[in-house]
């Protein structure tokens, strides 16, 4: 790959919405301009589906890495550039085809593409022009027009011709922010980072909202989300992160005679609170990481009272997966080695025995209602959240959290 003269960046399917097109190539270009920052020498070009990344000599493999990952590139080419005259085409050409080296027996073709009608030879002309030379100095090559191991293809434009034989894949999607923001509901668990994921591969821009029962849990837990928040950062070149204690509001569920509700009370109450943060925020729906019978909050009774807490669009995108697609795409997208590590969360806290599989939302009601100072207790966890912004490759921590021996106060320093 580092052969490469040029990075032939291709769009994914936001190219057959009409009218909304041309904001997301801009988003897109944006984001591969972000990519490219460290990289001084490279030059970007747009074109109707499509950037050129010139290299100029910076690393081709490091660069594939990075914009592989940009929500909105469906595949990337790495390109050798030839002038767009027949002999420098195939001077190129041999000198490509030396560099990826075909072992013997490999099959092969040859396909042409003249974009700029001025140059004097068709494409169907091209093909033999430049595939007869190279079979002859290449014998150990075999002819397939149909389904060829190696198809080298010639695009010839007016300024250059492209020459590349690679396409890999990119993640696709629509570009990032295109279709509106949500608050994710991030875990330390495998499910919600893959939600959060699958919901930015669609154009949402993502803040999390992560809820921590200290000392209940451990600063490695917190800390764990952090780290998961910053491998989805890797997707969007930075992510905020609220850190909103949970403690007063969890143990108040605690004594009222109803444990097989505390799960779902819960449950509810961060909706409520993620439904302030995202007002706040200028989100317009929540992600989770639900998935149809997963758990007992899972449940389709459970989840239709618990939704029933916001106003707001609950997305779940995972909500028909099976558990071992999930676990497959959370390592394709490098958070299950940090999902599977084994520190608690809120969510293990006071998980009662026998958790209900369906709520009664009436008796739910009645409990918040009844609830001493409730909306007072949501409203200052809501006040008490720490924002951060993580990105990719920095250390950005959240502030420390220390036990004071006098009852459960937290002191932020």
């Amino acid at each position: 790959m580092n052969y490469a003269d040029m990075l032939l960046l291709r769009f994914g399917e936001f190219m057959l919405k009409g009218k909304n097109r041309s904001r997301f190539e801009k988003t897109v270009l944006r984001h591969v301009k972000e990519i490219v920052k460290p990289y001084p020498n490279v030059e970007l070009t747009k074109e109707f589906g499509r950037i050129y990344v010139q290299l100029n000599g910076e690393p081709a493999v490091e660069l594939v890495e990075g914009l592989k990952n940009v929500f909105g590139i469906a595949s990337i080419s790495p390109v050798k550039v030839s002038p767009s005259e027949l002999e420098g085409i195939l001077s190129v050409s041999r000198h490509f085809l030396n560099i990826i080296a075909p072992v013997p027996g490999t099959t092969f073709k040859v396909k042409a593409r003249r974009v700029w009608k001025g140059f004097p030879h068709g494409s169907l002309e091209m093909n033999n022009l430049v595939a007869t030379p190279l079979l002859q100095g290449y014998p150990g090559l075999i002819v397939d027009v149909k389904s060829p191991q190696l198809e080298m293809k010639v695009e010839i434009r007016k300024e250059h011709t492209y020459i590349f034989c690679e396409n890999i894949a990119g993640i696709g999607g629509f570009p990032l922010g295109t279709n509106g923001k949500a608050m994710l509901l991030l875990s330390g668990g495998i499910d919600s980072p893959v939600a959060g994921w699958s919901s930015m591969r669609r154009g949402l821009e993502v803040e999390c909202v992560h809820f921590y029962s200290f000392p209940y849990t451990s600063e490695l837990a917190r800390q764990k989300v952090v780290d998961l928040t910053r491998v989805l950062s890797r997707y969007a070149g930075g992510i905020k992160l609220h850190l909103v204690p949970f403690t007063e509001v969890q143990t108040a569920f605690t004594g009222i005679g109803q444990d097989n509700l505390i799960i779902t009370l819960m449950r509810r109450a961060m909706l409520r609170i993620a439904t302030q943060l995202a007002e706040r925020e200028g989100a317009l729906a929540i992600v989770t990481g639900d998935s149809l019978g997963q758990v007992a909050s899972q449940t389709l009774p459970s989840l239709n009272v618990i939704g029933r807490a916001t106003v707001l669009p609950l997305l779940r995108p995972l909500v028909m997966m099976d558990k071992n697609d999930i676990i497959e795409l959370s390592k394709k997208i490098g958070t299950y080695d940090l999902s599977i590590l084994p520190y608690e969360d809120c969510c293990t806290l006071f998980v009662p025995k026998s958790p209900t599989t369906n709520p009664n939302l009436r008796i739910v009601d009645k409990i918040e209602a009844t609830l001493p100072g409730y909306s007072e207790l949501l409203a200052a966890a809501v006040q008490a959240t720490e924002t951060v912004r993580i990105t990719p490759y920095g250390n950005e921590l959240p502030k420390d959290v220390v036990n004071v021996q006098a009852g459960l106060q937290e002191e932020w320093f």
